[in-house]
């Protein structure tokens, strides 16, 4: 019986996972288009700071970075 209930559970616990990383990616993604946003606005004003403009970059990429690993986890394993 426990091993009827572990098959019976696994899938919905799948399921829920998958749904916790959609939300997780919904919000890096509209966190990246804030970063984008605010390095555009540095980089346009007069006395643009370089190195707040590289550090907001670097935490661009490393969210990238995030979203694409999510991503994968989403996406099935095909060998070709």
């Amino acid at each position: 019986m426990d091993q009827w209930f572990a098959a019976q559970a696994s899938p919905r616990m799948q399921r829920l996972d998958e749904r916790d990383i959609r939300e997780l990616l919904v919000k890096l993604r509209a966190e990246h288009r804030e970063l984008d946003t605010e390095i555009a606005a540095l980089e346009a004003g007069a006395h643009a700071d370089q190195l707040q403009i590289t550090r907001l970059k670097r935490k661009k990429l490393q969210l990238k970075d995030r979203i694409t690993a999510l991503e994968d986890q989403l996406l099935p394993d095909i060998i070709a």
